[in-house]
């Protein structure tokens, strides 16, 4: 056999065979037809075939050219051959990139290293971190908008808004209803009642001691939650809960002219921890000739104790819930009247003072308490006159010494998070911590009053519920007993503040005339507002109409100044329908608490 190789064309014009040789009409003796400009495209990729070498490619006479258009680029890289069908994916291919995936080298320690490192890693953004910065960003406009809208719709008579938009809603109204025609005259942020400071001279003096006194059970001092005492009802003793101007002693007192200002513990307590309250609350000031009454409405909010106040965790908003703040309010009154008598010997043996009960019948039982008026001097001719309240006697070592009886009331242990069955013994102190960051106001009230009385002592009550949605039926777990000035120290109560916001108060209404005023906690905003009332406000429903001005008789015009020369130097308001049945003003009972 031999082997034939067929004609083979010459092309003297170029490269390849002769372009008759490729025309889809005519054979060659090669054998290849085709159709003409039609390259040939293999089916894989890995096969290379195709010109040996395109020396027509416009590159290949420019020698920058494949340094302008990048490595790899040449006369025999025919896989960017414009003609290919590969051109697209040949073109993808050249942009991409080995990524390194090493680790980064280990850190050499020494402040050289981290410095070099602080400036040389690569700062880039990440994507999940943008993400949950704009979720923060949504989030927290959404808030904001709430917020303004929560401000718009409970926004008070007093105007403004407290930060405490988680608050209960209730809590966030008035105490007292802002009329129209009340004129606005001053508002102070308590930012400035932190910055006042006043040392009182001398020590209180006490003019008069009203009541009678029982001694403490020392054997509350070893309850523990595993030896509870159940909460009893003193349905026979009575509680008084008058204000200032109501008080017969007080009256008497004005009228001789002991002192300037009037007051009594509870309403000086509430001035002297303001800048700690949270709750709207107000006091009635009457300025009588050179004299000032500091009074309480009748149903104030100062007869009442707040419960977690100042925490964290809002309440339910209804009001006839019971874990409401009106709710537990009333609890909180109920309970520390029942402990403060509960907590005493009953035995008819009682320390009696100079005076009896100015509040009480003969023919009434009245709680276990005694009044101490006490004078403060203020200025060089200013004095200062409270009524102090003292719950019950202990004789240590044949000396005696006075007690004030308040409690604490667990209602919910997921409110607090601190359930008191198993960490009072334990842990007692986190109670009180948390006792402290949940009522700082009550506590801070309480230990005013007992600084204000002059206890030597004053006892604590750790109060709790015996089922959680059983509010009627308590259960004593603990009592501790502290001294005034030290845990006044320990809740960081200053008492030069404390007298330097009386001073304050007292200054600025001795700068005003004659009249009726009232000073508000606003509800929104921690500041108070002073507020000029007509003198017929909050008198109560019960008092006598007057009769029309047409009806009564008219005085000369010489009489009627000479009656009002005669009241500018009246020592006291003038006598309510309440005080001319014996001055006995509100009576608080314990059976309706």
């Amino acid at each position: 056999m031999g082997f034939e190789v067929g004609a083979v064309p010459f092309n003297p014009d170029g490269w390849g065979p002769p372009d008759a040789a490729l025309s889809p009409f005519s054979s060659s003796s090669c054998g290849s037809t085709g159709a003409t400009n039609i390259p040939f495209a293999p089916f894989s990729r890995s096969e290379k075939i195709g010109r040996v070498a395109d020396w027509t490619r416009s590159n290949y006479n420019n020698p920058n050219a494949s340094r302008n258009a990048g490595a790899g680029i040449s006369v025999f890289d025919f896989a960017l051959d414009e003609a290919s069908a590969l051109a697209t994916a040949a073109d993808d291919d050249n942009t991409f990139r080995l990524v390194d995936g090493k680790p980064p080298p280990r850190p050499k320690f020494g402040p050289r290293w981290r410095f070099q490192q602080r400036h040389q890693l690569p700062q880039r953004k990440d994507e999940e971190v943008e993400a949950k910065r704009r979720e923060a960003e949504k989030d927290r406009a959404r808030r904001d908008r709430l917020y303004q809208q929560s401000r718009r719709s409970n926004v008070g008579p007093g105007g403004g808004y407290h930060g405490g938009s988680r608050r209960e809603a209730a809590a966030l109204k008035s105490s007292v209803d802002i009329q129209p025609d009340w004129a606005m005259l001053d508002q102070i942020p308590f930012s400035t009642f932190s910055k006042l400071s006043f040392s009182v001279p001398d020590q209180p003096e006490d003019l008069i001691v009203c009541g009678s006194l029982e001694s403490y059970d020392k054997t509350f001092d070893r309850v523990n939650p595993k030896n509870e005492r159940r909460v009893e009802r003193f349905k026979s003793r009575n509680f008084f809960k008058v204000t200032t101007t109501d008080d017969p002693v007080i009256r008497r007192l004005a009228n001789e002219d002991k002192a300037t200002v009037f007051a009594t513990d509870a309403i000086l307590s509430a001035l002297m921890c303001a800048p700690r309250s949270v709750y709207s609350w107000d006091i009635v000031v009457q300025r009588v000739g050179n004299k000032l009454f500091f009074d309480k409405r009748d149903g104030s909010q100062l007869d009442l104790l707040s419960v977690n106040e100042t925490s964290q965790e809002p309440l339910p908003e209804a009001k006839d819930d019971l874990n409401s703040a009106y709710s537990l309010g009333v609890e909180a009154a109920f309970i520390n009247q029942n402990f403060s008598q509960q907590v005493l010997v009953r035995d008819g043996n009682k320390v009696t003072f100079e005076e009896p009960n100015p509040f009480a019948s003969e023919n009434e039982e009245a709680a276990s308490v005694a009044y101490r008026y006490r004078r403060w001097k203020l200025d060089d001719d200013m004095y200062l006159v409270a009524r102090c309240e003292i719950h019950a006697v202990s004789d240590t070592k044949g000396q005696r010494s006075y007690l004030t009886l308040n409690a604490l009331n667990e209602f919910d242990p997921k409110y607090s998070g601190v359930d008191w069955r198993q960490k009072l013994e334990t842990q007692r102190g986190a109670v009180l911590a948390t006792e402290l960051k949940n009522n700082t106001n009550k506590l801070a009230k309480w230990t005013a009053q007992a600084l204000l009385a002059g206890a030597d002592m004053m006892k604590l009550g750790y109060v709790s519920r015996c089922h959680i949605k059983d509010h009627f039926n308590h259960v004593i777990l603990s009592v501790v007993g502290y001294k005034p000035r030290e845990f006044a120290a320990q809740i960081n109560l200053n008492t030069t503040n404390m007298w330097g916001i009386v001073k304050s108060i007292v200054d600025l209404f001795m700068k005003l005339g004659e009249g009726k005023y009232v000073l508000v906690k606003d509800p929104m905003k921690p500041q108070v507002r002073i507020y000029e009332v007509p003198g017929d406000a909050f008198e109560n429903e019960y008092m006598e109409e007057p009769l029309p001005e047409d009806e009564q008789v008219q005085p000369p015009a010489e009489v009627s100044a000479e009656v009002t020369n005669v009241a500018v130097n009246v020592a006291a308001p003038p006598i309510t329908s309440s005080s001319k049945e014996g001055g006995t003003g509100e009576k608080n009972e314990g059976s309706t608490a």
